[in-house]
């Protein structure tokens, strides 16, 4: 298909170039252009379909319309569904996104950063992993706008949006305490990132509020360990502690792979054992039995995440820093 441009427009509308670019530009009026004038090359850009080119108008304005979403990783369904979320928050104000991510590498992240303010994207919303504090002050520092989700550095005054993480595993774990279960276990991964940090201390206090933790119930995996040495720590950890009843599961991938490791041991859920993971997944839904699940809350965490970063777009010298906390849900099915 042919690419319009203002020419096809201009002798569409039997107008010059320039009238064509004055209007297109918003500045038909203050260039003596008449109305119906106006009206008549909008009606025949908007027939032609005629959409302007991201680079002229990035020349033109130094704005490109586009926001760099940067996420650990979107094949993960909770990265996903957030993407999506966001995405369609964008288009609902006509904002393109790219999407990147980063494997929870520091060295990719930085490099992707590097690349979206050579795009010159307008805004970042960034899922930072353990060493991007110094990449994000680079942002602030250039007076970019930037908001982070799902996880923050505590010292650092940048806006974030992010679940209420302790209290979403203190409440799981208050649940399963008033289930009768007393020896329930807890596996988290070794990143040292807040928001796995704030679901260990919520799991922990709620237990010894109750006066029933026991540190040797807490199993900490290598963060960027292959599923198969994943599945074997969980055998070995379960096999060691076989008074467990109970097991919360940080995040959904780890959840993933205790499913497959209580199925190779033969453990029945929930009958030998309960189960609630972080982190909504289609496969808890289609499991047998259902999966309990702390849910995050993905749509108000998205429309949020635009909102600020709207806010520091429209003017980035009178916004004000907001750190913004969502209450997650505890969704009780069928493995408690």
């Amino acid at each position: 298909m042919k690419k319009i441009t203002i020419k096809d427009i201009a002798t569409q509308a039997q107008v010059s170039i320039s009238t064509v670019s004055f209007v297109i530009n918003g500045k038909g009026q203050k260039m003596g252009i008449s109305t119906n004038v106006i009206k008549k090359v909008q009606d025949v850009a908007e027939k032609l379909n005629y959409r302007p080119s991201m680079i002229a108008t990035s020349l033109r304005t130094g704005k490109t319309r586009s926001i760099g979403l940067i996420v650990e990783d979107i094949s993960n369904q909770f990265f996903s569904d957030l993407a999506r979320v966001i995405e369609d928050e964008a288009k609902n104000i006509d904002y393109r996104v790219f999407y990147c991510s980063t494997g929870d590498d520091d060295e990719r992240s930085e490099e992707l950063i590097h690349s979206l303010l050579q795009a010159n994207v307008d805004g970042f919303i960034i899922t930072p992993t353990q060493n991007l504090e110094s990449s994000i002050d680079l942002l602030l520092k250039l007076k970019k706008p930037v908001v982070l989700i799902d996880r923050y550095f505590p010292g650092q005054k940048v806006s974030h949006v992010v679940m209420d993480n302790y209290e979403g595993s203190h409440s799981a774990t208050k649940f399963l305490i008033n289930k009768g279960c007393k020896n329930i276990a807890v596996v988290n991964n070794t990143s040292e990132m807040v928001q796995m940090k704030l679901r260990e201390e919520g799991y922990r206090d709620a237990l010894k509020e109750e006066g029933l933790y026991n540190e040797n119930l807490v199993l900490h995996m290598e963060y960027h360990s292959n599923e198969e040495a994943r599945i074997a720590s969980i055998i070995k950890f379960f096999k060691k502690n076989a008074e467990i009843d109970a097991v919360l599961f940080l995040t959904n991938y780890m959840g993933l792979t205790g499913l497959q490791a209580f199925k190779d041991m033969g453990i029945e859920i929930p009958g030998n054992i309960s189960v609630i993971s972080f982190d909504d997944h289609d496969s808890f839904k289609l499991h047998t039995p259902t999966i309990s699940v702390v849910a995050q809350p993905i749509e108000d965490i998205a429309i949020k995440s635009i909102q600020l970063l709207m806010s520091q777009m429209t003017d980035m010298e009178a916004f004000e820093v907001e750190k913004s906390l969502k209450k997650g849900k505890l969704i009780i099915r069928e493995s408690v």
